[in-house]
């Protein structure tokens, strides 16, 4: 497995049925082993600013990366919230 249990990791592509965006961060909480021919896969938790659970989903190791050095975090609104 390439990312370690309670690590950060970085979604690298929107997850729009959880409001879910490419950059947004989560904590990896669970491990799968992919079958024969099968990538293998994380559930990630989610978190708002105030540490409150947002989302837990189940995703593709290609679907998330390792946070880099050169990145910043940020803030975003989220759609549910913002109307």
């Amino acid at each position: 497995m390439k990312h370690e249990l309670f690590t950060r990791v970085i979604l690298a592509q929107d997850i729009p049925a959880h409001d879910l965006c490419r950059g947004d961060i989560a904590t990896v909480v669970e491990q799968y082993e992919g079958a024969a021919g099968q990538e293998p896969g994380y559930e990630l938790e989610v978190f708002n600013a105030l540490g409150q659970t947002v989302a837990v989903v189940s995703v593709r190791e290609s679907q998330i990366e390792a946070p880099r050095q050169e990145e910043r975090l940020c803030v975003r609104h989220t759609a549910a919230l913002a109307a």
